[in-house]
């Protein structure tokens, strides 16, 4: 099987891949800042349509000079600084902090199937212009829309 390791005493062991521990305990790499290179601007980081804070899709990509609320993906927890960034929220519960609740949509998948859901709702959500190709996205009202994965909602921290 992949991922059977068998040690020297014939105990089996799964190797499960992507599973992670995360901790609160003190521990040297919490204390790494995360480098960051890239600046803001207008046209690189698009604004959630539902929430107030920025989409950054890549930890690498997030911005040395922006200091709201942003969404980054989960693999920011194993490169988090506590004295750098501040996690603010997690965007598939919101903790109320919606700033708008869409009414039922119209999903249309990469397939061109059509069903009604309240998706947008549970994620953070981007006004697109036009109807994406070979991606599921929603029509609310006429407009288009993309939803994102699961997201750390962050924001940095003031240096002192």
């Amino acid at each position: 099987k992949p991922g059977l390791v068998v040690d020297e005493n014939g105990n089996k062991w799964q190797n499960f891949g992507n599973i992670c521990w995360y901790t609160n305990l003190d521990y040297p790499k919490r204390h790494e800042d995360l480098i960051l290179f890239k600046n803001y601007n207008d046209s690189d980081f698009t604004k959630y349509d539902n929430f107030d804070a920025i989409e950054v899709s890549k930890v690498s990509d997030i911005p040395i000079d922006y200091n709201e609320v942003m969404g980054v993906p989960i693999t920011f927890l194993d490169k988090h600084n506590p004295k750098q960034f501040e996690i603010v929220g997690v965007s598939q519960s919101w903790f109320g902090a919606a700033s708008k609740t869409y009414p039922r949509q119209t999903q249309v998948d990469r397939n061109g199937e059509k069903s009604i859901v309240t998706k947008l709702n549970d994620a953070p959500a981007i006004k697109v212009k036009s109807k994406p190709k070979d991606a599921t996205y929603y029509i609310v009202d006429g407009e288009y829309f993309i939803a994102t994965y699961a997201r750390i909602l962050i924001r940095r921290k003031k240096k002192r």
